[in-house]
């Protein structure tokens, strides 16, 4: 089982990367839409902030993964961990190939639930599924919409009579700040969610677990889970951060800076309040949707966000789809113990 254990850790950390490339949308792309940061001084920003809030946060904010699936013991179990997670990767590669900022929260549990659904020993907790992962994936996209409406409107309202060149300038700093945040935020609930699957691996192997960091997870799995992280933060992800920053809708610094501040609220909200894994990319997409609609909703290209929202639906499924697939295919090699 040695060799099915060090694929879960090697794939858990791929799948990091992955996360990372697409969560650096959400952390940059209003600030590189808007010119408040340069796109290498964007990363290397994210990336560091990443990083932190995936090594502190740990300690401090304990995130819930949901137990969506029964992952039996033994090499079954660590079988559907590993195509679990190639499903979840190749979603997120696909969907960064389109341009699709889509959540990678959704494509590991929709892969969790395709791999149990082709495995003899697992099962699918279909409410938890539901409960613990689309429905707070839909409020948070609905509120994070709503509130950046309403965060333009009375920004809009402050600044009246105060020159515009004044005031960007003074958004655009903001901006920075909101986007270091919404990158603490993303180390926070993703980091913590892989090093999970990773504990998961090494309870069905049967490893002796030394709970050394906060939330019963051993500190290595946290600290290997937010380098890796942070390397898929340093990448870009510049196919998703255009798409984000250009495609959805044009950004001034007023509507940025509100989207990415809205973002980083209901990003930590559901860190602290409802402690459950989000989607950092789709959270800041639905509110530059909604910050961008308040001056006019011509504004936004619709035709854009009903991809977007097409490729979010259809994540779970098609992450289910290819981890079935994938654990058809594992099934099929011979490993030793």
């Amino acid at each position: 089982m040695g060799v099915l254990l060090g694929a879960v850790v090697v794939l858990a950390l791929a799948f990091a990367v992955t996360n990372g490339l697409h969560g650096a949308a959400g952390a940059v792309a209003t600030s590189v839409a808007t010119r408040a940061l340069v796109p290498r001084v964007a990363v290397v920003m994210a990336a560091g902030f990443a990083l932190l809030g995936g090594l502190l946060g740990s300690w401090f904010v304990v995130v819930g993964v949901p137990d969506a699936a029964v992952v039996p013991l033994g090499a079954p179990g660590l079988r559907l961990l590993v195509a679990a997670l190639l499903g979840a990767i190749t979603w997120n590669l696909l969907t960064w190939r389109w341009g699709m900022p889509t959540s990678t929260t959704h494509a590991l549990f929709g892969g969790l639930a395709g791999a149990a659904l082709a495995a003899p020993a697992a099962s699918v907790r279909w409410d938890v599924l539901l409960v613990g992962v689309v429905v707070p994936g839909l409020a948070v996209v609905v509120v994070a919409a709503l509130l950046s409406s309403l965060g333009v409107v009375a920004l809009l309202w402050l600044l009246r009579g105060v020159m515009p060149s004044r005031a960007n300038r003074r958004l655009r700093t903001a901006q920075v700040v909101a986007a270091a945040a919404t990158a603490v935020g993303l180390g926070v609930l993703d980091a913590q969610r892989t090093a999970a699957v990773v504990v998961y691996g090494l309870a069905a192997s049967g490893v002796t677990l030394v709970a050394d960091a906060p939330g019963g997870r051993p500190a290595w799995t946290v600290v290997v889970v937010a380098v890796a992280l942070a390397a898929g933060v340093l990448t870009g992800g510049w196919r998703i951060v255009r798409t984000v920053g250009e495609r959805l809708a044009p950004l001034a610094p007023s509507t940025a800076f509100v989207a990415q501040a809205t973002a980083t609220l209901v990003l930590h909200a559901s860190a602290v309040l409802l402690r459950t894994p989000v989607s950092t990319s789709l959270t800041v997409s639905s509110a530059v949707v909604g910050a961008a609609a308040v001056p006019s909703l011509h504004r936004v290209r619709w035709r854009v966000v009903g991809r977007v929202a097409l490729a979010w639906l259809a994540t779970v499924p098609a992450a289910g789809l290819l981890a079935a697939l994938a654990h058809v295919l594992v099934s099929l090699v011979p490993v030793g113990s």
